[in-house]
């Protein structure tokens, strides 16, 4: 899941006159709902979708290692245009491309919703990724304009924080609510009537003030191409053999791309992402960590769903009750942790946190088809969520430790970048990886389920579940390995100190 928001520096708001009165009041607390649902809205999206996996891979046709892509491509999408759209806000006004953004979501849904095969459906879930990146790095600079300095302000940001932590949980329980009761296709229906009424609250928000600059686009389609590029090269590797020429042309589209775009930011004026952020040891760290917890923590999510639905045949609003001990333990351990940060350097919190996580990871890499929920996914999903929790808040210290004020924004939605693309190239790593394991016990080892069910075969059903639990758990290990490869980074690069307050610092959002 993802973790979907970002952080900007706002120029403080104007101190609203008439704060205090209830017409104010109301103006206010609608602009908070606006603010608030629109959060909610990119959060929940990354995981309402893990859900109704199973019921799309059925519905649609998808194939193992396609399937993969309808969480990838939002990802990518996300996560590579990220900082792209906290710099459009700045140059052409954050209300207008909060509504740029919401809108092109919007339409995004419907189209995800009407997607009559996965080429649609991914292509409506990129769409997404792009409103998302649009609308996300702006709603944090419009609390600051639209609210007055004190408690209002305070209570919004609050709010803010909040919906980037319960919405992973809202998405889970919607998802596979929707999904249950109605459909697979009202995950994305869902967003349309929000998203319409988020547009029509966006009168309430104040503008902020706008910023000289252009937009980095060479830097943004180069960056984002060579991603694409190489996760396909990654997927398509796993199914189709490594020495194939559409994967060797991938990974060379990858490498000139990924390259181009390093070269880019390195001459530009106005570069998407300020490679100066790099020079500093510990910041670098703290971005490297991140990609690895966003590559294991996808894959967490989406591993257990299939192993939920297909493996126990939980039905998806099970699947996503069954999530809640991870919700809590993340929330948990993330308020523990946040009070840490003022007494211990981020590595001395966020290196145990991670052996933690890697610890319930290779808990889950004992799982068997007939695993129980009580004695075996439960705690180690706890045990997984409370390592995971303590590592967040110490990486958002560690990524905005001495940074300028003017790049405190930038950096800390680095930091969100870094776990979206984390997770997505994870994903396309660990889905090869689970793929390949299974497909060595029984070929097809997806379709021979299905196969199974559908003719009521119990001795079919029972090799395919076997085969796929496997595939399953070996990717479970080598997550454990990839929350391990953070611990080391943490532990041989993040040195900043402790720290007690971070100016501009948002929370990274565990989705």
């Amino acid at each position: 899941m993802s973790a979907d928001s970002t952080a900007v520096v706002a120029p403080a708001g104007p101190d609203t006159s008439g704060a205090g009165s209830p017409s104010a009041g109301r103006h206010l607390g609608l602009a908070l709902v606006v603010i608030a649902a629109a959060q909610l809205m990119v959060v929940l999206d990354a995981t309402i979708t893990n859900i109704a996996l199973p019921a799309i891979q059925t519905d649609l046709g998808v194939s193992d290692a396609n399937l993969a892509w309808i969480v990838n491509s939002y990802a990518l999408a996300f996560g590579g245009l990220l900082l792209l759209g906290g710099k459009a806000g700045d140059l052409f006004g954050r209300r207008k491309m909060f509504q740029v953004g919401i809108a092109v979501f919007t339409l995004a849904s419907l189209l995800g919703g009407l997607a009559p095969n996965e080429g649609l459906l991914i292509a409506a879930r990129i769409l997404q990724g792009v409103g998302a990146a649009l609308a996300a790095p702006s709603a944090l600079a419009l609390i600051t304009t639209t609210f007055p300095v004190g408690k209002p302000r305070n209570t919004a940001m609050g709010v803010y924080a909040a919906m980037g932590g319960v919405g992973a949980t809202v998405g889970l329980l919607l998802g596979g609510t929707l999904t249950d009761v109605l459909d697979w296709r009202w995950v994305f229906f869902v967003n349309i009537p929000i998203g319409l009424a988020v547009l029509a609250g966006t009168r309430t928000l104040v503008e902020a003030e706008r910023h000289p600059g252009r937009l980095d686009v060479p830097g943004a389609i180069a960056g984002t191409g060579g991603l694409i590029a190489l996760v396909h090269g990654i997927t398509r590797g796993g199914e189709h053999g490594w020495t194939g020429g559409l994967t060797l042309a991938s990974f060379a589209a990858a490498a000139v791309l990924l390259a181009a775009f390093l070269w880019l930011q390195a001459r530009t004026a106005h570069p998407m992402m300020p490679l100066r952020l790099f020079k500093n040891r510990s910041r670098s760290g703290s971005y490297a960590t991140m990609l690895f917890i966003g590559a294991g923590m996808f894959a967490t999510f989406y591993f257990l769903t299939l192993y939920a639905q297909l493996i126990l045949g939980y039905s998806p609003v099970r699947t996503g009750f069954a999530f809640l001990p991870f919700s809590f333990g993340m929330a948990a351990a993330a308020g523990v942790s946040s009070k840490l940060v003022a007494r211990f350097a981020p590595r001395v919190i966020a290196g145990p946190g991670l052996l933690v996580a890697a610890v319930g990871m290779f808990w889950f890499a004992t799982l068997e088809p007939d695993s129980s929920y009580a004695g075996h996914l439960m705690p180690a999903m706890f045990v997984t969520a409370l390592g995971l929790g303590m590592s967040f808040v110490p990486m958002t210290l560690g990524a905005v430790s001495g940074v300028s004020h003017e790049d405190t924004g930038v950096a800390s939605a680095l930091l969100n970048t870094a776990q979206q693309i984390g997770g997505a190239l994870g994903l396309a790593v660990l889905s090869t990886v689970s793929t390949s394991a299974a497909d060595d016990k029984l070929p097809e080892a997806a379709g021979a389920l299905y196969r199974g069910l559908a003719a009521k075969d119990s001795a079919l059903v029972a090799e395919a579940g076997d085969a796929l639990t496997h595939g399953y758990t070996m990717a479970f290990a080598a997550a454990a390995g990839m929350f391990l490869a953070g611990l080391a980074v943490t532990a041989l690069a993040v040195n900043a100190g402790k720290q007690r307050h971070v100016e501009g610092a948002a929370p990274v959002h565990m989705g």
